[in-house]
């Protein structure tokens, strides 16, 4: 168990290796243990987190008003 920050083992979660789910997580570590690396502020890892969510957020949100859309049009010509 580490001083600082003590071990969540419930929170662990062991993939079977080369599955998606495992390189996911692989990828996620890497990418965080680069920003710890680096020394980078805890702000700037919040703020860049919630700018990547913020940006795939809005694009789900311009696809939905493009396929809304679309719906309509659909709906319109079948009136």
């Amino acid at each position: 168990m580490s001083a600082i920050i003590p071990l969540h083992k419930d929170l662990i979660m062991d993939y079977k290796p080369y599955s998606p789910e495992w390189h996911r997580k692989r990828y996620l570590k890497e990418a965080l243990d680069k920003y710890i690396d680096d020394y980078v502020e805890n702000e700037v890892i919040m703020n860049d987190l919630i700018n990547i969510l913020s940006e795939r957020a809005d694009a789900a949100y311009s696809e939905f008003r493009r396929l809304t859309s679309l719906e309509n049009m659909i709906y319109d010509k079948k009136e």
